[in-house]
């Protein structure tokens, strides 16, 4: 199974390439508050209209900020992810691979939220969020920011840190926003996901 969590213009831009080898269930599942990566993929691809971008610049969020926007209205979406891994085990094959653009912001608030709604430890989540910029370091983060050169974006620190970092902080501060709300369990119960389904999240991805 494949989560996408991109915009369907992400999606138009840049397809899913899946393999011919076995058969893939995709689900697109947006979650247009992570989008600005997705900016900066339209960017790179000429797609960007100017004055979208000048309303990116006027109104550019920390990646925390970014974060519990996120959450504050993604509660159902979240949910739907961690149902979707939690009824995975009666499939076959039963793997889920989750993703947007870069893989750090969208993708990363899931998988943190996901990791610590089953118990697992802060600093290991932490940890996993924040390799990934390395892993997106060299081509792909220079292909994102030579496209918003193009469009005369400059690149301040505040942008190059939105498109291409994952500051330990930033997680923190969206694991932060959950946990003044009584935790990960709970924001996913408000978002609709039962105890039953949480039982079979746990067992899905505590082993």
């Amino acid at each position: 199974m494949v989560v996408d969590f991109r915009t369907d213009a992400e999606r138009a831009t840049a397809p899913d390439r899946l393999p011919v080898s076995r058969p893939f269930r995709s689900v697109p599942l947006s979650i247009l508050e992570g989008a600005l990566t997705g900016a900066a993929s339209d960017a790179a691809s000429g797609h960007a209209a100017p004055e979208a971008v000048e309303r990116m610049l006027a109104s550019l969020p920390t990646l925390g900020e970014l974060y519990t926007g996120m959450l504050a209205h993604g509660a159902e979406a979240f949910a739907d992810v961690a149902r979707l891994v939690a009824d995975s085990e009666d499939a076959a094959p039963t793997a889920v691979l989750v993703h947007c653009t870069a893989g750090k912001d969208r993708t990363g608030v899931a998988v943190a939220l996901l990791l610590d709604a089953v118990g697992a430890r802060r600093d290991a989540i932490v940890a996993d969020y924040a390799s990934s910029a390395a892993n997106l370091g060299g081509d792909w983060a220079e292909r994102m920011l030579t496209g918003l050169d193009a469009m005369g974006v400059p690149r301040l620190p505040a942008i190059v840190e939105l498109v291409t970092a994952s500051p330990p902080g930033a997680i923190e501060s969206a694991l932060a926003w959950v946990d003044a709300r009584g935790g990960s369990t709970a924001y996913l119960r408000e978002g609709g996901l039962d105890e039953a389904a949480l039982e079979r999240l746990r067992a899905r991805l505590a082993d």
